[in-house]
């Protein structure tokens, strides 16, 4: 919205400043960091009193967790207001793509703030039943590649680019439907299972986002893409903004959230993260990518599926529980070694995705 002053540049030199993404995504994590440290304090206290006892502790979980009983969750509402006051003031709110992705990270939103709701009303870990959930993602998620493909360029928006080669397309036609679906409906609940420590999942999803911005700014930018070899989509750049607005109100939210935790993020902020980081990637087409540099969260999501699958078919388990950092807290880890040490992992990961824009 801030976008609009530098027309009056002529009027009152300077103002020419609010033309430039990289001004406008360091506006927007200012103030996403702000309004969620200022703020925060109030919302922490409303939904301490209107929740009661709480977020449910697994009983079956690591026994240093029985202690965090009473913590109030929901603290997504803290993240998602940071990060829309963000991207409403910084944002240039004639992209379509900054419309399409926050609908989603809303969306997706609305759907873990329910699913948190019926957890805590019920005191129980069965919120809203998964076929629903998923039902309900999948069809926001199906909403919002349908518009990337309506706004891109024709034969890009419906293609799946792979990293290393620079002209290498597959255009999956109105299949590409499903493919960019999937991405974002596996970024939302990869991220949504790595939420289970206090601050694991808020900062590998700011890294995420700090590599993304570096990412849709050069793949925005017709010059930088051309010298990258990387495809170029025209107004993915202002996607950085919201980069930014994830990365402040994500440090808000730090501030609240580490050990030991004011609040949890809840599904409510971890699902409409992932969603975002996932439309985000389809987006830019690089959805490959997002499973480098959001390795972290392919890890969590998958030591779940073998579980879950080994157990069925053997009746023995891999781990000793899941998600894994769930086994390594049981193979004697302290909460903080596992989320120091799965930090680094993601910020290992980043650098290698990072890694892939040059090496064509």
């Amino acid at each position: 919205m801030l976008q609009w002053l530098s027309q009056l540049n002529d009027v009152f030199p300077g103002l020419n400043v609010f033309r430039y993404i990289t001004f406008r995504t360091g506006g927007a994590v200012v103030t996403g960091l702000l309004f969620v440290f200022l703020f925060g304090p109030g919302i922490i206290s409303s939904l301490r009193v209107r929740q009661g006892k709480g977020q449910p502790i697994r009983a079956d979980g690591p026994q240093s967790h029985l202690a965090k009983k009473g913590t109030p969750t929901m603290g997504g509402l803290m993240i998602l207001s940071g990060l829309m006051v963000a991207a409403l003031l910084w944002a240039n709110l004639s992209n379509p793509y900054v419309w399409v992705v926050l609908g989603v990270t809303l969306g997706f939103g609305l759907i873990g703030f329910y699913d948190d709701y019926l957890k805590v009303t019920k005191q129980s870990h069965n919120g809203l039943s998964g076929k629903a959930r998923l039902a309900i993602e999948f069809l926001i998620a199906g909403i919002a590649v349908i518009a990337f493909i309506h706004v891109g360029k024709a034969g890009l928006s419906s293609s799946v680019a792979f990293p290393f080669f620079k002209d290498l397309l597959l255009d999956l036609g109105w299949f590409f439907v499903l493919f960019g679906a999937f991405v974002i409906v596996a970024a939302g609940n990869a991220v949504n299972l790595t939420d289970g420590l206090d601050g694991l999942a808020i900062v590998p999803v700011m890294i995420a986002a700090g590599s993304f911005g570096v990412v849709t700014y050069l793949s925005g930018n017709v010059v930088f893409a051309d010298y990258l070899q990387i495809h170029y989509v025209a107004g993915a750049g202002e996607l950085s903004v919201l980069c930014g607005a994830i990365i402040g109100a994500g440090l808000g939210f730090l501030w609240f959230n580490a050990p030991p935790a004011q609040i949890f993020m809840g599904d409510t902020g971890s699902l409409a993260l992932g969603g975002l980081l996932g439309a985000m990637a389809v987006a830019i087409k690089h959805e490959i990518v997002l499973a480098v540099i959001g390795g972290l969260f392919v890890l969590e999501a998958v030591s779940v599926i073998v579980q879950v699958i080994s157990f069925r078919l053997t009746g023995k388990r891999v781990f000793k529980m899941a998600p894994i950092h769930h086994h390594f807290e049981q193979l004697g880890w302290t909460e903080s070694q596992v989320v120091i040490r799965f930090w680094i992992v993601a910020v290992v990961l980043a650098l290698l995705g990072l890694a892939t824009l040059k090496l064509r």
